[in-house]
């Protein structure tokens, strides 16, 4: 592969692509790190305004006691972090934070729900809060695990506009992280939403301990699905105490900006979102990832069920970078 060729043919539009290889994908990893940050300037200025950050919020609407055994997750019944398990939340209580995500400038509003796969009664409650939630304005996204046939459908009529769910990982690592699901599971979810019309978020973690090999494995994964996502947020481990992975080892500082700019190259329209892990992350570092193509965060005090940077700090960070945060 020559890469000068691959960035300069970038696509047009995410349903084709010049066919990553985790081989290829590999030989961006090895750049020099200037030439990279370069590289994947040249791609987002092609398709973004580079000055521009997407705001997204994230809200737990129904947090903890899920059956799965992601070696991440605080919100795993199989782990003993010390989180009490909590009932779908009111949707007078979801509006309200609605309301107030809106006027703090978000544009997305998510909502997770710690479900293995949703009920059918859960997902008429689901879909009744995404219909309230588009009526204010605001773009929809939720998270509530694997989609069954028909439900990606009946999230669409509601008028949910993405569907997140992650790959995680390659799917040679993934065995090392999750044994309750297949790859296969993820993947299938995925197709579902896709063609019911959904946009898709998917993204995955880096930090978990995973080869820069097992990272350019999810990469093309998430590279050559096609469409490739819509948006792909990358996320820097929580180690969370309780959790299996509460001791894994950091991961480098510029091999994590490497990753976002390598999913800005391979993902050219996509939304590259610099999501969990910002909190630990000092000013400077998230100025690099912006610079290598990061374009959205999740914006609020507090994730899931782990804490983001205060949304004053952020305001401060994107006024001394000279970033537009508008529509």
């Amino acid at each position: 592969m020559v890469i000068e060729e691959l960035v300069r043919s970038t696509p047009a539009t995410a349903a084709s692509h010049p066919g990553w290889t985790i081989e290829g994908i590999l030989e961006l990893y090895a750049l020099p790190f200037m030439d990279l940050m370069h590289q994947a300037q040249r791609v987002h200025r092609r398709h973004h305004d580079p000055n521009r950050i997407q705001l997204a919020s994230l809200l737990s609407i129904k947090t903890g006691s899920c059956p799965e055994d992601c070696a991440y997750c605080p919100q795993s019944s199989r782990h003993d972090t010390g989180l009490e398990s909590e009932n779908l939340m009111p949707i007078e209580e979801v509006l309200a934070a609605a309301r107030k995500a809106k006027a703090d400038g978000a544009q997305r509003f998510c909502m997770g729900a710690a479900w293995r796969s949703p009920t059918a009664r859960q997902l008429d409650s689901v879909a009744s809060l995404v219909a309230e939630v588009k009526a204010l304005g605001l773009e929809t996204c939720v998270t509530l695990g694997m989609l069954k046939p028909g439900q990606a459908e009946q999230l669409h009529d509601a008028g949910l506009d993405y569907y997140n769910h992650n790959l995680d990982t390659s799917p040679e690592f993934y065995g090392s992280i999750i044994t309750t699901r297949q790859y296969q599971d993820r993947l299938d979810t995925l197709g579902r939403a896709q063609a019911a019309g959904l946009k898709v978020c998917c993204g995955g973690i880096v930090g978990m301990g995973e080869s820069r090999r097992d990272r350019a494995g999810l990469i093309a994964q998430l590279a050559n699905l096609s469409p490739y996502p819509e948006s792909v947020p990358i996320n820097n481990l929580v180690k969370v105490p309780g959790t299996p992975l509460d001791g894994a080892p950091d991961i480098d500082a510029f091999e994590f900006v490497r990753t976002i700019a390598i999913a800005r190259i391979t993902m050219p329209l996509a939304a590259v979102r610099l999501s969990a892990g910002r909190e630990t992350m000092d000013e400077a570092l998230q100025a690099l990832c912006f610079l290598a193509g990061a374009n959205s965060i999740f914006y609020g005090d507090q994730l899931l069920t782990t804490p983001n940077p205060q949304t004053g700090r952020d305001a401060m960070l994107f006024e001394r970078l000279g970033l537009n945060t508008g529509a």
